[in-house]
């Protein structure tokens, strides 16, 4: 995979920790692979395990020079693995760890954009928020006036999806990102196969089209926000 990515051009990678198993096999490939880098937190849908404990090692693992981000945490309703409650005392502390390591914060949320959207303008000011596999069209403004990161993944690419397509091409220049949510959201026309990064570059094509720029600026301007969010 990392050899695939590489031949489109994508020379760094993030990898998403949902819990400390995750994000411990994420942090270990990051010391393996010099392309790799670690996002470490707890998953929403884990968050009806949560303690204290959990804000220690996740502070811990945060030193970790290979460590770029916090997350991916935030509000799910699509799923009931945990409580309203329970999601949002695992976001509270995992922002307020964000907040004490200086580092940004990897927003995952569905289903549940006004809980996630309440805590995010209560919480996190003179944070970096970068708002996974963007879908919140519907708050464009709000995202827009917070100075808020939005990455778009495959869902860029469907069909179905003409106000996507209408927020990326609205979003500030400096605030927009690709993914791939691997192994997840595949683009077209590889749609319901195993995503993978290299993939991202089809994602990035479409995002230039939207946006009527070429191909190569647009990679240009997403690897520069990539560097400057992720400090790398």
């Amino acid at each position: 995979m990392l050899a695939e990515a590489a031949a489109c051009g994508v020379t760094r990678i993030v990898g998403i920790g949902m819990g400390r198993e995750s994000s411990l096999r994420t942090l270990a490939l990051a010391e393996a692979h010099e392309q790799i880098w670690a996002v470490i937190g707890v998953h929403p849908n884990s968050a009806a395990t949560w303690t204290d404990a959990d804000a220690v090692w996740i502070a811990e693992l945060a030193r970790h020079p290979r460590v770029v981000a916090i997350g991916e945490c935030g509000m799910d309703f699509y799923r009931d693995a945990a409580t309203p409650a329970q999601q949002e005392r695992a976001f509270r502390a995992q922002i307020a760890i964000a907040r004490a390591m200086d580092l940004p914060l990897v927003i995952h949320t569905r289903e549940a954009s006004a809980a996630t959207l309440a805590i995010l303008r209560a919480d996190t000011r003179g944070l970096r928020v970068i708002l996974h596999c963007f879908s919140m069209v519907e708050h464009l403004e709000e995202v827009i006036e917070a100075d808020w990161y939005a990455s778009f993944a495959g869902p860029l690419t469907y069909k179905p999806n003409d106000a996507l397509r209408s927020a990326a091409a609205r979003l500030p220049a400096d605030r927009i990102l690709v993914e791939t949510d691997s192994p997840y959201l595949a683009p077209v026309p590889l749609r319901g196969k195993p995503n993978q990064p290299a993939y991202v570059a089809l994602t990035l094509a479409k995002l230039a089209e939207v946006r009527g720029i070429d191909p190569a600026t647009c990679d240009e301007l997403t690897t520069a926000n990539a560097a400057r969010v992720f400090g790398w």
